[in-house]
C-alpha cells in the first residue's frame, strides 16, 4: 500500500527538482524551505564514496570540528581514574567515573552521546565493548576519544567536533546543524566535513571517489548536490 502524502508534503516535494544537481549553498537554502517539522530539525549530509569498506585502508573513519557546531549540546561521559575526574568535570563532562558507570552501561543506561576514555582504563571497558561498539560509542584513538588529555577532548566535543565513519555501503552520514542555522552556516559545516573526506581519500580507491552527495532535514525530501563542485 502506497504512503499517502499530505498537502504540506506534496507542496515541499514540488519545490525540489529530482533531476537537478544543486550547489551546496542552493541545497542548504532549499533544505530550510522544505522543512515541515515544528521542531528545530537536524540537517544531515549523506556522501556516497567510491571506496570498499571491506578493505582496512578504505574503511574510513575520523573526526571533524564543525565551524558553527552542531546546534545540539552533546552529553559526554568520561571513563577515567580518580586523578582525572576534576579535570574532566571542569572541562564540561556531564558524567565522569569508571566502575560505577561501566556497571550502569552494562545494566542498560545509555543517556549519552559521546564517550571519552583515558588509555589506562581501556582494558576495563572490555566488559561493555559489545554494548558500546554497535552503537558507535566505543572510545577509539582514531576519533580522539581515547586520550590522556581529557579536558581538550571534552571541550572539542562540546564545541562541535563530530565523529564519522563509512558504513558497509560506502556512505558517510553526518548531521551538520539544524534548520535554524543560516544557509551559510550549514554550507560551512558541510564543506568542512566534505573537505576532510577529500583529504582522507585512500590511494587504493579507484574510479570516482565522491559519487553522490545529498542533503536532507528530518522528514524532508533529499536534495542532490553536484559532487563535481568539490575538488577531489
Amino acid at each position: 500500500m502506497a504512503t499517502k502524502l499530505t498537502k504540506k508534503r506534496k507542496a515541499v516535494e514540488g519545490k525540489v527538482d529530482p533531476d537537478k544537481l544543486y550547489t551546496l549553498s542552493e541545497a542548504m537554502t532549499l533544505v530550510k524551505e522544505v522543512n515541515t517539522t515544528k521542531f528545530d530539525a537536524s540537517v544531515d549530509v549523506h556522501i556516497r564514496l567510491g571506496v570498499d569498506p571491506r578493505k582496512a585502508d578504505q574503511a574510513l573513519r575520523g573526526t571533524v570540528s564543525l565551524p558553527h557546531g552542531t546546534g545540539k549540546t552533546k552529553r559526554v561521559l568520561v571513563f577515567c581514574t580518580p586523578d582525572k575526574v576534576e579535570e574532566a568535570k571542569a572541562a564540561g563532562a556531564d558524567h565522569v567515573g569508571l566502575d560505577d558507570y561501566i556497571q550502569k552501561v552494562a545494566d542498560g543506561w545509555m543517556d549519552i552521546d559521546v564517550i571519552i576514555a583515558t588509555p589506562n582504563v581501556m582494558a576495563q571497558l572490555g566488559k561493555v565493548a559489545r554494548i558500546l561498539g554497535p552503537r558507535g560509542l566505543m572510545p577509539n584513538p582514531k576519533t580522539g576519544t581515547v586520550t590522556a588529555d581529557v579536558a581538550s577532548a571534552v571541550q572539542e566535543v562540546k564545541k562541535g567536533k563530530i565523529a564519522f565513519r563509512v558504513d558497509k555501503f560506502g556512505i558517510v552520514h553526518a548531521s551538520v546543524g539544524r534548520v535554524s542555522f543560516s544557509p551559510a552556516q550549514l554550507s560551512d559545516n558541510a564543506h568542512e566535513l566534505i573537505s576532510t573526506l577529500v583529504k582522507m581519500k585512500p590511494s587504493s580507491a579507484k574510479g570516482v571517489y565522491m559519487k553522490t552527495v545529498s542533503v536532507a532535514s528530518t522528514m524532508s525530501p533529499g536534495i542532490a548536490v553536484d559532487p563535481k563542485t568539490f575538488k577531489v
